[in-house]
């Protein structure tokens, strides 16, 4: 038996007349006939009832209808489904984002994803740091990793989305928070909240470094895990940090935001696998970069 058996079938069972099936399937009566005989004989049952006006079906071939229609409608599904996931418009994506990226970049991903691709099921995993994130992508429990450099490994790929700015945050009423724009020296005496040496944070290292080039070591107080309780830190008054500019959308009351001075500041980068070459992955890229800037 061949699906176009079931198909010739179904044809027939609904016309319910061989020579408009016939029509219907763009062939001849007769071999029509032979191919319902064929697959009544390879059954052992009688599924249609002819005369010289009329085809009906028997009670066993009402059944068979039934049957016959899921099948075909299954083997499309299947079909459609597999032209779907070639094309990237369905499967599955898991998204790690950096921190300072998981309150800006993040949310206007997830609402053109959904938009765009609303039959891929994406998993989105924020305030990762970079390292985090980098190995989380070789081990194959996140498939596009949003991050900050350096990335540098073989079997990664990695492309710019773009430059973003350092910011200072600051206690509202904090005595620097009347100035438009912060040097670096100007936090010589603060007390810095950053990000955790231990859990190998870019940003930690950006700071100090900053400090130190300006002949100063950082009078860092706080390290804390995450972006928003670093600004959570802020907003209590607690010091002040340097950041990246998307930092400033969490929207933490309290906190106040001015532009650091002569400083370039960091690329936000988006990195896959080597060897990933998923269909659904090159599209979320695709519109990842039509609207990173």
């Amino acid at each position: 038996m061949e699906l176009r058996h079931l198909r010739y079938f179904v044809a027939v069972a609904e016309e319910r007349h061989f020579g408009r099936a016939a029509e219907r399937l763009h062939m001849a009566q007769p071999p029509l006939s032979q191919q319902i005989q064929q697959l009544e004989a390879e059954l052992g049952v009688t599924l249609l009832r002819r005369t010289t006006r009329k085809v009906e079906l028997t009670e066993a071939g009402t059944v068979y209808l039934d049957r016959a229609r899921a099948v075909l409608s299954a083997v499309d599904d299947a079909g459609a489904e597999a032209v779907r996931v070639a094309e990237g418009r369905q499967g599955r994506l898991v998204v790690g984002c950096v921190g300072s990226a998981t309150y800006s970049l993040l949310p206007a991903f997830a609402r053109v994803l959904r938009d765009e691709l609303p039959a891929v099921d994406f998993v989105f995993r924020g305030e990762m740091l970079a390292p985090d994130q980098l190995e989380s992508l070789l081990a194959r429990r996140i498939d596009l990793a949003l991050l900050r450099p350096p990335v540098e490994h073989p079997d990664v790929r990695v492309r710019t989305l773009r430059r973003d700015g350092f910011i200072v945050a600051l206690p509202d009423g904090h005595r620097l928070a009347g100035r438009r724009r912060l040097k670096i020296e100007d936090l010589r005496d603060e007390d810095l909240i950053v990000h955790a040496a231990q859990g190998r944070s870019v940003m930690h290292g950006i700071v100090a470094d900053l400090c130190r080039a300006a002949g100063f070591a950082p009078r860092i107080r706080h390290e804390v895990a995450e972006t928003s309780t670093l600004v959570t830190f802020v907003a209590s008054g607690l010091g002040v940090a340097v950041v990246p500019q998307p930092v400033a959308e969490l929207g933490v009351p309290g906190t106040t935001y001015r532009p650091l001075a002569g400083r370039d500041g960091i690329d936000l980068m988006a990195a896959v696998r080597a060897d990933d070459d998923s269909p659904v992955l090159a599209r979320a890229l695709g519109l990842l970069e039509r609207f990173a800037d």
